[in-house]
């Protein structure tokens, strides 16, 4: 570590104070959804990006909307469509003339991607053309335009949403492009008791003033304390023995063999150490215990496991491959 432990663990206290206030900002809009707005953070605090899927009406889109607004960067919310085009998420060039000599010249207008949250909404109603736009982003925090490669400001993330029930007019999202996203959220409906609060809270007249509590370079430092927080070689060697249980070929596991296609790579081990260190760090420590792992599990696993047709018949998930090797290995 390039600090001692009482300095490190004095800015974790500031930065995670910061947090606790970020959660408090957010809670003035959203009520319940816990443990989606912790993921939402991991996913902050590990630099990735998270898909989000819920039935229509549970507030998706106003959550990463409120914590956008509680955030001190740059947001821009992209309303997918079937007729959106690649251009119209990361920019084109316009022909300029230059004034007094007449010259003309393309200038490259930077589009809505030029920013530093991005709400990607109802990410599955456009092509795969259009999808594909956002890998080179995703990815490599960078887009080419013309032979041009232009970086993009950091921190970065797509936070992108998709309903699970309207199957007319939407694109599947590939595989490969679910494999960019960190965590794959599912938002379940509240409770009786939340819901009553919804009820009650959405429909008066009284207004809810959000604070900016958090900046991009507070967000760019816990982002390199997730990387310093302590993680054992036995936990490790954990995460590896899940990670290459899920793959049908080489699994000894019976369960995995019978409902599981395809298995997670190894981008799913580093992701699944990467946010149990940020869900470390959000909970005050500087290094990783088990329940951090299981908590992770489900949301970086869920889209990197696909589950065979016969799984699919009999209402079989890869959730449900994911608890069955928790069982015996962490």
């Amino acid at each position: 570590m390039d600090k001692d432990l009482a300095s490190i663990e004095q800015e974790v206290h500031i930065l995670t104070q910061k947090l606790i206030n970020l959660k408090k900002e957010i809670g003035k809009v959203i009520i319940g959804q816990e443990e989606t707005v912790e993921q939402l953070l991991i996913t902050f605090l590990a630099g990735g990006h998270a898909l989000l899927e819920g039935v229509p009406g549970l507030a998706k889109t106003l959550m990463i909307r409120t914590l956008a607004q509680a955030v001190d960067l740059k947001f821009k919310r992209i309303q997918f469509t079937p007729d959106l085009m690649p251009s119209d998420i990361i920019g084109t060039e316009i022909l300029e003339e230059e004034h007094g000599t007449g010259k003309k010249f393309f200038k490259f207008n930077k589009g809505p991607i030029f920013s530093n949250i991005i709400l990607a909404d109802e990410i599955n109603r456009t092509p795969p053309k259009t999808q594909a736009a956002l890998l080179e982003a995703m990815q490599e925090f960078e887009v080419t335009y013309a032979n041009k490669t232009y970086k993009l400001g950091r921190p970065f993330f797509i936070l992108a949403t998709q309903n699970p029930i309207e199957q007319s007019g939407t694109f599947i999202l590939p595989e490969a492009q679910q494999d960019r996203f960190l965590l794959y959220i599912k938002i379940g409906y509240p409770t009786e008791s939340e819901e009553m609060a919804v009820l009650k809270s959405t429909t008066g007249v009284a207004k809810t003033t959000l604070n900016k509590v958090i900046t991009g370079e507070d967000i760019l430092r816990l982002q390199h304390l997730v990387r310093q927080v302590h993680i054992s070689d036995d936990l490790i060697a954990a995460v590896s023995k899940l990670v290459r249980a899920t793959r049908p070929e080489t699994t000894t596991n019976a369960y995995v063999k019978e409902w599981v296609n395809w298995g997670a790579g190894p981008r799913a081990g580093q992701a699944m150490i990467l946010t149990a260190k940020a869900r470390a760090l959000i909970q005050g420590r500087l290094s990783v215990i088990p329940e951090d792992l299981k908590q992770v599990a489900f949301p970086v696993l869920r889209h990197r496991i696909i589950v065979n047709f016969r799984a699919e018949s009999e209402g079989i998930t890869s959730d449900d491959v994911t608890l069955e090797l928790l069982k015996t290995i962490l």
